[in-house]
């Protein structure tokens, strides 16, 4: 085992070793040779002494060797590779003969390989989302732009002076401005959240009093479209938890106005929370259409929709999902979804127990 180790990953001190001992093995086979084919009177003990004496400055000479013609090359490729890495640079010298530096300079190589690897894919994939991110907002924003160019373009040429159709297409401008105005909002928020420029007041408050809050707000939308909100039976309603109030609030209101916009008519979407040790999970479950399991993985991109046509239909932007990730990742806590077509979908998030 040690010298089948020997063989494949022999340190440099080992290098040394073995080459002056085969040079002085086949100067004693040279000397030997020489005696009984040449030289008969030749001393025996000098066969071996002369080797001993020869290796003594081969040692040194091939240690040299070593350190000044493959040393120093491998120490500017290691010295390189950690500066890069911030781990700085570890003394490479004839001390260290009987460590494999060779071996360590290569798992350096491998492992600075694998990071940067990781790294140009994660910038690819970052190339990529710029990419369809830039396409998506150029085409968010230009359809509610290039509505209201029409409608004040029909306004201009005439058609503010007609009664049956100047009051409707100004609503209809100004309703494209309220929805280019959420885009922009929206899109303020994310880059809020994505760099850190905010603060999050983080405070001790009841989760029960936030979520019916909520509800009392968002019960009138959900009344005009059948849909019954609650919570779910056997919740405990004096819960404590600690976050930023508003922005929990914020994510409450996406989530439960999306299960009014997605829920059937005579559904319901209930509220619950569990506990879980150090953290309260939160669940908002409806009974409405669902989402197929190959749009889950996506659902938290950014102007990413299932159902494009609803969703606009019904004011969407395609950003609240995303900015209810990111408000959950901003209090370093989770969020998840489940859904099955047909029976609904539970969205759950956690919170830091107060």
């Amino acid at each position: 085992m040690i010298f089948s180790r020997f063989l494949k990953y022999p340190t440099p001190g080992q290098v040394v070793w073995f080459t002056v001992l085969a040079n002085s093995f086949i100067l004693i086979c040279v000397l030997i040779l020489a005696k009984v084919l040449l030289v008969r009177d030749f001393p025996v003990s000098l066969i071996f002494f002369i080797p001993l004496i020869v290796a003594i400055p081969a040692w040194y000479i091939i240690s040299l060797a070593l350190e000044r013609f493959i040393y120093r090359r491998i120490k500017v490729i290691y010295k390189t590779i950690s500066n890069m890495k911030g781990t700085g640079v570890q003394k490479i010298g004839r001390e260290n003969l009987n460590a494999d530096i060779i071996g360590d300079v290569e798992k350096e190589v491998y492992d600075w390989t694998a990071v940067k690897s990781k790294e140009i894919e994660d910038l690819k994939k970052l190339g990529e989302f710029r990419r369809e991110f830039l396409g998506n907002v150029s085409h968010e924003l230009k359809t509610p732009v290039f509505n209201i160019q029409g409608y004040i373009e029909s306004l201009i040429s005439g058609g503010l002076k007609d009664e049956n159709i100047n009051m409707k297409y100004l609503k209809r401008a100004g309703s494209n401005v309220d929805r280019l105005a959420k885009i922009l909002s929206d899109l303020e928020m994310i880059s809020l959240l994505e760099s850190n420029v905010f603060k999050l007041d983080m405070k001790r408050f009841i989760l029960n009093d936030l979520v019916m809050d909520v509800l009392d707000d968002l019960r009138v939308m959900a009344e005009k479209s059948g849909i019954t909100l609650g919570l779910k039976q056997g919740i405990i309603r004096d819960i404590f938890v600690i976050a930023d109030r508003e922005k929990i609030r914020e994510v409450l209101i996406n989530l439960i106005t999306n299960s009014i916009k997605y829920g059937k008519t005579g559904g319901e979407t209930l509220i619950g929370y569990y506990d879980m040790d150090k953290n309260i999970l939160v669940e908002i479950s409806d009974n409405g259409i669902g989402i197929d399991k190959e749009y889950l993985p996506r659902l938290f991109e950014r102007f990413f929709m299932v159902d494009k046509a609803r969703s606009k239909e019904r004011g969407g932007t395609g950003l609240g999902l995303s900015i209810v990730k990111h408000i959950i990742e901003a209090h370093q806590q989770n969020i998840n979804v489940r859904s099955t077509p047909g029976l609904g979908s539970t969205f759950g998030f956690t919170l830091r127990k107060g």
